[in-house]
């Protein structure tokens, strides 16, 4: 909606260009409903009248995620095949003003395909209707106009067909230049029709992504994993940190319970304190014992490997004396 057509323009170069406006409506959640295009079309020199036309046209849509990163080269190749039939074929391509890094990339590539299928199976079946509508047409014409119709075109002069296979040459390849094998594995022909259909090959960079977006999957499954295991330790801290908390008010609501409220129970309270501090007592009288007995052992044990290096040395001293005598 909203279009706007300038006028075309001839450059200096024999090209002519002009910039069409418009406004398109768009189903993405995460972009606005409306976004403004501007294309700018250049129709090459080569272009013969009721002949060929190649047209390239620079798309730029504002208003969108990420607008300012790249932007969209299609080049419609208009050929006449047959008096009544034309050939028309559209080849694209994502070209980026700045290089995103890799999940925006996958982002824009991933929005950029499907935008462009709508938009051009929109194409197809607006052409589909403006080819039914010429062909009822020409059947509700009566023969007398027929016939003159087809006279006046027999009369009109040709444009000679070797007078343009030089320029077509120079401007029927491809946006993306690839070669004549290249074309042939993207381009699929249907037989017996001038339709032509676009078969998306693997590629390495379409390898590089997949391989790019499994490791980030992974990398997301190992922070969600550590995520959880954090949580679960808090919760372990917490719920230690609870049960002390309970444990000690436990402890000291039991002491106040239980204060001793007669001398009596203050006697059974110290008896009871004393029998535990002689038990404790008695337990690390018998720790103390353990380890003077260690240390009993361990002495006598460096007094034997005393005297065995001081025998040993006394037995090497005779030999010395002789050696020394010799």
């Amino acid at each position: 909606s909203d279009i706007i057509f300038h006028p075309w323009k001839k450059e200096e170069n024999g090209n002519q260009t002009r910039v069409i406006l418009y406004t398109i409506t768009l189903t993405n959640p995460l972009a606005p409903k409306t976004a403004t295009v501007t294309e700018t079309q250049t129709m090459y020199k080569a272009s013969q009248e009721s002949e060929c036309y190649v047209i390239d046209a620079e798309v730029l849509t504002h208003d969108v995620p990420y607008h300012d990163y790249f932007y969209t080269i299609n080049r419609y190749t208009l050929t006449r095949v047959a008096r009544n039939k034309s050939r028309l074929r559209v080849s694209t391509e994502l070209r980026y003003r700045k290089q995103p890094w890799g999940l925006v990339k996958s982002f824009i590539e991933k929005n950029f395909w499907s935008g462009l299928e709508d938009y051009f199976r929109h194409l197809e079946s607006e052409l589909t209707k403006t080819e039914s509508t010429y062909l009822a047409e020409v059947h509700r014409q009566s023969p007398k106009e027929k016939v003159s119709k087809q006279s006046a075109v027999r009369r009109r002069k040709r444009a000679h067909t070797h007078l343009r296979v030089p320029h077509l040459e120079e401007v029927l390849s491809p946006v993306t230049t690839p070669t004549d094998e290249e074309v042939a594995h993207r381009i699929k022909h249907v037989a017996g029709s001038t339709q032509t259909r676009h078969i998306p090959e693997e590629s390495p960079s379409g390898f590089h992504l997949q391989s790019v977006s499994k490791l980030l999957l992974v990398i997301s499954f190992v922070l969600v994993l550590l995520v959880i295991l954090n949580m679960m330790l808090f919760y372990k801290l917490w719920m230690l940190e609870y049960t002390t908390q309970t444990l000690t008010a436990w402890q000291g609501l039991r002491l106040q319970e239980r204060l001793p409220q007669s001398q009596t129970e203050w006697a059974q309270l110290l008896e009871s304190q004393q029998k535990y501090h002689d038990s404790e007592l008695q337990k690390w009288r018998e720790i103390i014992k353990s380890s003077v007995m260690l240390l009993d052992q361990m002495k006598d044990s460096l007094i034997n490997l005393q005297n065995g290096i001081g025998s040993r040395d006394f037995g090497s001293d005779p030999e010395e004396k002789r050696k020394r005598f010799h």
